[in-house]
Parts: C-alpha cells; sequence; structure tokens
C-alpha cells in the first residue's frame, strides 16, 4: 500500500517534548563580508538574549559550498575563524553558548542526507531563494536545491524551539517544521518542531545606495557604499553614510519622509536606543547634513570597540581555535543524541 505524501498545509506533528528551556539556534555564512544589518539584525540581539534561552551559534561554512564555482579553500577557512570572532567580538560569551563551526559537527551532514530522503522535490522548488540565486546561472548544482534541507538539520539536530530570523527567512522556519513534521509521520514523533522569531528592531535594514532593498553582503561586493561592513575603516564608514541617498528635500520626520531618509532615522533610532518620535524631534528642520552626520558618529561609536575587540581575538588564533573546538565537542555531544533517536526511528544500524 503506497503511503500519501502529505502536502506542508496538512502536516501536524507535534515533535518530541520540548527542552526545559527555551532553546535557540543561528548561524551566518562565511561569504562576504559581516556588514551593520547583520550586526543589528542577529548579532546584537543574540547578546540581548543570550541570558534568557540555551543557544547554539553555528558558523555555516557548508552552505557556502552550494556554489563551489565561488569557493576559494584558503578564503573559506580564514572567513569562517573571520564570524567566529565577530561572534565573539559583538559580546556573545563562550560560556553561556555553544559557538562553533558547522562542518566540524559531522552530524549536520549526516541528518541532511537523511531529510532530503523524506522532502518531496516540490517543496524544494518552491522554495524563494533557490528561484531567486538559479534564474541567472546555466549550471545549478543540487546544493543548491536542497541547501534548505541541510538548514533544517542544523536547526532540528539540537531540539531548537526558536530560530531568529528577518521576515525573509520565514520561509525557511517554515520548511523546517513541514519536513520535520513529514519525519514524524513517517517515523514517529523525532523532532521537535521549531518556531521563527523576528526581532522588533533591527531585522531589515536597507541599503544604503537603495533604500528599496535589503542590505546584502552579495550586494556589498559589487556595490561601493551599499553597506557598512563591520571591520570598515574610518574613512570607508564615513563615504558610506555621508553618500546615502536620501532626496532634494529636508523633510526629516519618519511618516512623511522618503524611504532613503526613513532608513537612516530608523538607523539613529536602533543604534541608541530612542524611540521614533523622539528621533524625529531631535532632527526636525535639522537637513539631512545633521541627520547623516550624527549617524555617522553612532555608527563608529558603535564599531570601534567591537573592531578592537575582533583585533584581540584573532591575534590569539589559539584561543578563538580552542574555543571553536571545546563548542564543537559539546554539540557533537547534543548532535548525538538526536542523531540516535534519527536511527532508531528509520532502523539505520
Amino acid at each position: 500500500m503506497t503511503q500519501a505524501v502529505p502536502t506542508p498545509s496538512s502536516v501536524t506533528g507535534q515533535g518530541v517534548p520540548h527542552p526545559a528551556r527555551q532553546r535557540v539556534f543561528s548561524g551566518v555564512q562565511p561569504t562576504g563580508d559581516l556588514h551593520l544589518g547583520t550586526y543589528l539584525g542577529a548579532l546584537k540581539q543574540w547578546v540581548a538574549t543570550q541570558d534568557e534561552a540555551e543557544t547554539i551559534f553555528c558558523v555555516v561554512d557548508l552552505h557556502a559550498l552550494t556554489v563551489p564555482e565561488a569557493v576559494d579553500p584558503v578564503v573559506l577557512r580564514e572567513k569562517s575563524l573571520e564570524v567566529a570572532a565577530l561572534y565573539l567580538a559583538a559580546g556573545l560569551d563562550p560560556e553561556k553558548n555553544l559557538i562553533f563551526i558547522q562542518s566540524h559537527v559531522r552530524e549536520h551532514s549526516e541528518l541532511a542526507w537523511v531529510l532530503n530522503c523524506v522532502t518531496p522535490l516540490g517543496w524544494l522548488y518552491r522554495m524563494t531563494q533557490f528561484k531567486s540565486k538559479s534564474e541567472a546561472r546555466e549550471s545549478v548544482g543540487s546544493g543548491l536545491l536542497t541547501y534548505p534541507t541541510l538548514m533544517a538539520a542544523d536547526i532540528l539536530l539540537y531540539d531548537t524551539t526558536s530560530v531568529p530570523v528577518g521576515d525573509d527567512q520565514r520561509q525557511h522556519v517554515e520548511f523546517t517544521r513541514d519536513v520535520a513534521a513529514r519525519f514524524n509521520n513517517l517515523f514517529g514523533e523525532t523532532f521537535v518542531l521549531p518556531n521563527a522569531t523576528v526581532p522588533e528592531e533591527g531585522a531589515r535594514v536597507m541599503g544604503l545606495d537603495d533604500p528599496m532593498v535589503k542590505m546584502s553582503k552579495s550586494l556589498a561586493v559589487t556595490r561601493p557604499g551599499h553597506a557598512i561592513n563591520l571591520l570598515d575603516d574610518e574613512k570607508t564608514v564615513q563615504k558610506a553614510v555621508m553618500s546615502a541617498v536620501t532626496d532634494s528635500g529636508r523633510d526629516t520626520r519618519f511618516e512623511t519622509a522618503s524611504p532613503g531618509v526613513q532608513n537612516l532615522l530608523s538607523l539613529y533610532g536602533v543604534l541608541t536606543g530612542e524611540d521614533m518620535a523622539h528621533v524625529d524631534a531631535k532632527f526636525d528642520e535639522q537637513g539631512y547634513g545633521a541627520l547623516k552626520k550624527a549617524l555617522l558618529g553612532e555608527v563608529l561609536a558603535t564599531l570601534k570597540p567591537l573592531q578592537t575587540r575582533y583585533a584581540e581575538i584573532m591575534g590569539d588564533r589559539a584561543g578563538l581555535e580552542h574555543i571553536l573546538s571545546r563548542s564543537a565537542d559539546r554539540a557533537r555531544e547534543r548532535a548525538a543524541v538526536t542523531m540516535q533517536r534519527v536511527r532508531d526511528a528509520t532502523g539505520l544500524a
């Protein structure tokens, strides 16, 4: 008898009993340079909540291989350490968090294969990012199609209950829930079904050169002034802020300002912690020059201590690698528990 394939709208598995505390998982690819949007939308949020839950933050280097033609092995290894160092420089405490490189825990790859086997092909073809990333390519590797199952494995491996994401990443968490529920339906209650959480502030920082698109690592490579990278020097930051797109007017009221000015006002508010009413009042009738100069000061004040701490961490490579190795060992212990459930459920030896 052939078993029907459940559709995303019909799967309802509830997962295994949840961890006693909320468990958070997130990660960043070691491609391109981390920018201010990454800091405000991810790193800063992670640091603020690291005492409230069990937290697992990964450098997802396996995801970088989805476009192998763009991979330089030496650069990938260096960038993986760079991202881990920025995690720590931003304030993540290795005593409170697991901070490790994805490929150092082999269970990520093992679980990804199992999930590939239970994921309907149609679900993968519907993923928005696959459509956008594959359109301009003559040849597309299978990894670009199946990377959502690797992302699902990253999340499900640790009985994650919460995944902090931007609005544009919600689909991946929904996909993860669907795959986990399908597995649970086929093989019995094995996985916790995670929920997406979107930060209230800083979740969507727009490009300085185009306020209609989200600040992006990939766009920053080809468009100088699009983003403020976390390791940019003062001169580069100044040029990016002072040349940011505004308009020909002087309106600095958030509700009526142009998108470019709204982006600058939002950035200032998030960096200072001031609500928009105070920001509006502060820059009323002052013009865009005053707004940009004030924003520049806040950006530099944010980046300077982070860059100082980053230099200290990268100056002690052995210390950094020890932190990552110790966290990977602890992550492996947790991952092994989940993989044993998967093996028991599927009959793998």
